[in-house]
């Protein structure tokens, strides 16, 4: 077997190391940012306010999501 970087094989193991890194990447990361929404909910946070906020008045939630949208859109 040859290490030349054209060989298949080698292009192959190299992209497959690539995609491994980077799924062990993206379920460290979301394992991070679920574990400090949790923690947020647990303390009282932005996130526990909001999630009361929009059961309490669900379409004034949803208009003020869209609306925030449209500005958000606009400026771009």
């Amino acid at each position: 077997m040859t290490t030349d970087a054209s060989d298949p094989r080698t292009v192959l193991e190299k992209a497959t190391e690539a995609v491994r890194g980077a799924t062990e990447a993206v379920q460290t990361t979301s394992q991070n940012i679920a574990w400090a929404i949790e923690a947020d909910r647990r303390s009282g946070g932005l996130f526990d306010q909001l999630t009361r906020l929009t059961r309490q008045a669900p379409l004034g939630a949803l208009a003020l999501a869209f609306l925030a949208g449209w500005i958000a859109a606009r400026r771009q």
